[in-house]
């Protein structure tokens, strides 16, 4: 059963993940949801804080510093969720989503199933009254 709130995109990008003791370890992030991502390399215990900082040249030249909680660890990788992040981090990540995997919300929404109506409006004025 998936119990992710937010959909992952891939997201192939070097990153550093900081962990409680200050410790840096450069790995390579592989997702990325609005909620968290996995990241590949890192070995980080189960719990942990962490911070992954990851370089962003889009826009400009900065590092969105993404603050969470390591969640599960398997195959030599790490699944962060994301603590409270900043206004301009969380646009940035919606941004990348969002190119990645154009919403299709409504699509997903309303069946495309073709039921014939046929109404006729008189009969359903007579009703009403």
């Amino acid at each position: 059963m998936e119990k992710r709130k937010f959909e992952r995109v891939p997201f192939q990008q070097p990153v550093v993940v900081e962990d409680e003791a200050g410790d840096s370890h450069l790995a390579d992030a592989c997702d990325l949801s609005v909620g968290g991502m996995f990241v590949a390399g890192a070995e980080v215990p189960f719990g942990s804080r962490v911070t992954v900082h990851v370089h962003d040249d889009a826009g400009g030249d900065w590092t969105m510093a993404l603050p969470g909680v390591v969640r599960w660890t398997r195959d030599g990788g790490i699944g962060v969720q994301f603590g409270p992040l900043g206004a301009r981090e969380t646009h940035r990540i919606t941004e990348i989503v969002g190119r990645a995997s154009p919403s299709r919300t409504r699509e997903r929404a309303v069946p495309e199933i073709d039921i014939p109506l046929e109404l006729d409006l008189d009969d359903v004025a007579e009703q009403s009254r």
